[in-house]
């Protein structure tokens, strides 16, 4: 079945336990999306790509109850996110959201630790179950090693994995990250989305991430959210969703569409840029 959108809805496959209907967000008084209807398959890999203020990042604050739809609704297992008490969220929905920024001097143990604070309370303090999430969530993660290292003394990958560690220790089955890759040379970029393929496959996890490379986004991807001016233009797997024709529509980039020599999954291959003679050379 296709993944086009039909008639101003996407057409959506499988079950979601986070999906947004009817939405429109705005800043104050400047709307970003209208009518707007989403998805995410429960135990994917959603990727959600599109260009720059396409409205990708609201998405994601949208769904991830840091923005409330002024029109529209975020569910949750099938009820309204804004109507359940904002701890219940956390235990059950986990956030990286861009340009994250430790307080000074905070060791990686301690970050990582702070994502056990949902599950804190005054008949809950911190226990040896506590401990053993964050010493497993920093295992999975690869930090381990770094527990008492100052987070600000770290590279941009190491960092970057702390984060996704405290998100890993806050025990989500639905973990959203925003951009997660901005700023990464490209070995750190394919170590992080590693990362991500493992926490999806190994755990079962259901990860969203807003990505800008779509080759990325199709190569890691289970779950593709095509988008353009606030709306959903496309929805569905990577090789249903990126074809020349979406690429032209959405990006206004020109392409031919191969299979990934390592994966298989779809590859965009910019159309080169015709040559008309070399530059003249400047008078003496």
């Amino acid at each position: 079945m296709t993944a086009r959108e039909e008639n101003g809805a996407p057409m959506e496959t499988g079950t979601a336990r986070l999906s947004g209907t009817g939405m429109t967000l705005a800043y104050d008084r400047r709307t970003i999306a209208e009518d707007l209807t989403v998805a995410v398959p429960d135990r994917s890999f959603t990727v959600v790509i599109g260009p720059n203020a396409c409205g990708k990042s609201t998405l994601l604050r949208a769904l991830s109850r840091m923005l409330r739809p002024s029109a529209g609704a975020v569910l949750l297992d099938g009820q309204d996110i804004h109507r359940r008490p904002a701890r219940q969220v956390a235990r059950t929905l986990g956030l990286l959201p861009q340009s994250s920024i430790a307080p000074d001097g905070i060791t990686v143990a301690e970050l990582v630790a702070r994502g056990r604070y949902p599950h804190q309370g005054l008949l809950r303090q911190w226990s040896r179950e506590d401990e053993r999430v964050v010493d497993q969530s920093m295992a999975a993660t690869g930090v381990a090693d770094l527990a008492d290292r100052p987070v600000d003394e770290l590279s941009g990958g190491q960092r970057q994995r702390v984060w996704i560690a405290m998100a890993l220790a806050q025990q989500t089955p639905l973990l959203l990250l925003d951009e997660p890759t901005t700023y990464l040379d490209i070995a750190h970029q394919i170590e992080i989305l590693d990362l991500c393929a493992r926490l999806h496959e190994e755990q079962g996890r259901t990860l969203v991430a807003v990505l800008h490379d779509l080759n990325h986004a199709a190569r890691y991807a289970t779950h593709l959210i095509a988008m353009r001016d606030g709306r959903v233009v496309a929805a569905g797997a990577p090789a249903e969703v990126v074809t020349a024709d979406l690429v032209a529509e959405v990006f206004g980039l020109p392409c031919r569409v191969i299979d990934d020599p390592e994966t298989g999954t779809p590859l965009v291959v910019p159309a080169a840029r015709r040559r008309t003679g070399a530059l003249a050379p400047e008078p003496v």
